[in-house]
């Protein structure tokens, strides 16, 4: 796979731009794990290898347990490896993900308000917003993930 476009050279503006967003995310208060889990379950529902690649080497910096890693997609049957929070989080991810065949229902902006303030839901809703756009720039534009640049020496 190589590149097609490198969009932070052809719009540093628009990078700029978006990096913002996800500077403000970074520092919004919400927990950097949390964030992660988020943007990698995101990642994996618009199979983006760039980003799956990239989330996956973060959460194993941060320490999170490659069992917990591995189950991220099938979390709703991996007991007590989630929080509740994380488990509202990546619900409520899927959920706006996934929006035109979700509508996001209000049983879904219910379960996620029992857990988050609306800041938080706010917070949580730019973070999957930015992921999503990222997914879709790296995968029409072709980023090549770290695993595979290695691979190619």
């Amino acid at each position: 796979m190589s590149q097609r476009i490198d969009y932070n050279q052809v719009a540093p503006a628009g990078a700029k731009a978006l990096g913002t967003v996800y500077g403000y995310v970074t520092q919004s208060g919400l927990d950097p794990v949390l964030v992660d889990l988020v943007y990698l379950r995101v990642s994996q529902i618009n199979g983006c290898a760039y980003c799956l690649d990239m989330h996956t080497r973060d959460l194993l910096k941060k320490g999170v347990a490659v069992d917990k890693l591995a189950l991220v997609q099938a979390w709703r049957e991996a007991g007590p490896l989630f929080s509740e929070r994380e488990k509202a989080a990546l619900a409520w991810a899927e959920s706006v993900t996934q929006v035109a065949q979700t509508g996001v229902p209000d049983a879904d902006f219910q379960a996620a308000s029992a857990i988050f303030s609306e800041k938080e839901l706010v917070d949580l809703t730019f973070a999957i917003g930015v992921m999503n756009t990222y997914n879709r720039l790296a995968i029409s534009f072709r980023n090549t993930p770290e695993a595979v640049r290695r691979a190619q020496g």
